[in-house]
């Protein structure tokens, strides 16, 4: 179980000498899986995409770009500017404890970056976009990786600022990708999705409370540090719900009123579980949380994905 918990970049997994164990260690696999589900995501809001061949290998390409390649580019740049507080928060993991050296650290941040990048063309290029929308958006998004974690900007030194571009990159990003690929990203999507990201801030703050110990030593103000961790877990829940519900009544807006009643259904387990976890004892139970608890979330989000596929919100 700890050797999983090593792999998947969980805290209190084993430590492990494997130079290959450890760059996926530094890439967090576990934090992939919502921007795959986002591509998903975008791909079924476009109402553009079709079951052929292709499309499904070029859906695999934009996952892999947006997952493996650009979100453990994310991660491994951020373990490296926050090694010091890992030391105190998590020392055993691969940076602090010396397991990996910051060359090879460097490197791993290189390849991810450019292999994310020249993914992002090729999509363009099987797309025919006269603009190179995708690897635009991979631009973009690399930049706010960097700045959510090297400064001197560091966004992440403000609680909300920075939850909130992590919350769009895990949310909005990947969702635009996969739109912009296989149809057209409207800016009335692109609002409802940075909308939608306002969750994402609160699934942000579940991260904060395992660092609280070292955002406190270092001066970062996440909001553990700043409202409390009872506080915070308040936030976190209230963020993630009411953003959601907000989604409900878009739904009922444009028309879609079955897939608003189903959004509602998926979002009562959420709750119930934030009352038995997040609410109780964030840091024992945040793990355990986000298991039970987000797989409910996605689900919304493909939810609201096929309802705006099937409404004229996709064409404005």
């Amino acid at each position: 179980m700890s050797d999983t918990r090593q792999l998947l970049g969980i805290k209190g997994g084993s430590e492990t000498k494997n130079i290959w164990k450890l760059r996926l260690q530094l890439m967090k696999p576990i934090t992939w899986i919502p921007l795959l589900w986002g591509v998903v995501c975008g791909a079924a809001a476009s109402g553009n995409f079709h079951w052929s061949v292709s499309n499904v290998i070029a859906s695999f390409a934009c996952m892999i770009m947006s997952g493996p390649l650009l979100a453990g580019y994310t991660q491994t740049i951020n373990d490296y500017y926050d090694k010091d507080i890992d030391a105190i928060n998590e020392p055993n993991r691969p940076i602090p404890s010396g397991a990996i050296s910051l060359t090879q650290v460097k490197l791993q941040i290189w390849i991810l970056l450019l292999g994310g990048l020249a993914v992002a063309y090729g999509l363009d290029f099987w797309a025919g976009h006269s603009t190179p929308s995708v690897l635009l958006l991979a631009l973009g998004g690399s930049f706010v990786s960097y700045i959510y974690s090297a400064p001197p900007l560091k966004l992440k030194q403000n609680g909300w600022l920075g939850n909130y571009a992590l919350g769009a990159s895990y949310i909005a990003l990947p969702w635009w990708a996969g739109q912009a690929l296989f149809g057209q990203l409207t800016w009335a999507t692109a609002f409802l999705t940075l909308s939608y990201s306002l969750a994402g801030l609160g699934i942000a703050v579940i991260n904060d409370f395992k660092s609280v110990e070292g955002d406190k030593a270092l001066g970062l103000q996440s909001l553990p540090v700043v409202f409390g961790i009872k506080n915070a877990s308040f936030i976190s829940a209230g963020m993630i719900d009411i953003f959601q519900l907000a989604m409900v009544i878009v739904l009922i807006s444009i028309g879609q009123h079955l897939a608003s009643v189903i959004l509602v259904l998926l979002i009562i387990p959420q709750i119930t579980f934030q009352d038995i976890w997040l609410l109780r004892d964030p840091l024992k139970f945040d793990v355990k949380y986000q298991a039970s608890a987000q797989p409910f979330l996605i689900l919304g989000m493909l939810v609201t994905a096929l309802a705006i596929g099937h409404s004229s919100l996709v064409i404005i």
